[in-house]
């Protein structure tokens, strides 16, 4: 689990954390905000884009659609989080391995209930 400043994008976040070190064998599902991530890991997938000039094919609308449905899962575990206010404001307390602690706690709460 990785922290940054709110105004820090989530890639520039994982460039400098972990961005070659996860294991090319793991699948990374990711959206257009992670646009150039094949440089960093080559198994990564993003969806397709389209333009004026270049329409999406049936074939490119059911990958995007695959993905969306895998994706879905962790943009709801990231919802649940944030109803413990913990990701969605500021970090106040001087203490900022306290709110490490209390991330994991949630998280695995979450996980348990997930699991149950």
């Amino acid at each position: 689990m990785q922290e940054a400043k709110g105004g820090e994008h989530d890639f520039k976040v994982y460039k400098d954390t972990i961005g070659k070190s996860v294991s090319n064998s793991i699948p990374l599902d990711a959206d257009l905000g992670y646009l150039g991530i094949e440089k960093y890991h080559s198994n990564s997938f993003i969806p397709l884009n389209s333009s004026k000039k270049h329409q999406l094919t049936a074939r490119e609308k059911a990958y995007n659609k695959r993905l969306a449905r895998r994706r879905v899962i962790i943009e709801h575990v990231n919802g649940r989080i944030k109803v413990f206010k913990c990701m969605s404001y500021p970090y106040w307390s001087h203490y900022c391995n306290r709110h490490s602690v209390r991330m994991k706690l949630i998280c695995g709460i979450i996980n348990y209930d997930r699991l149950a």
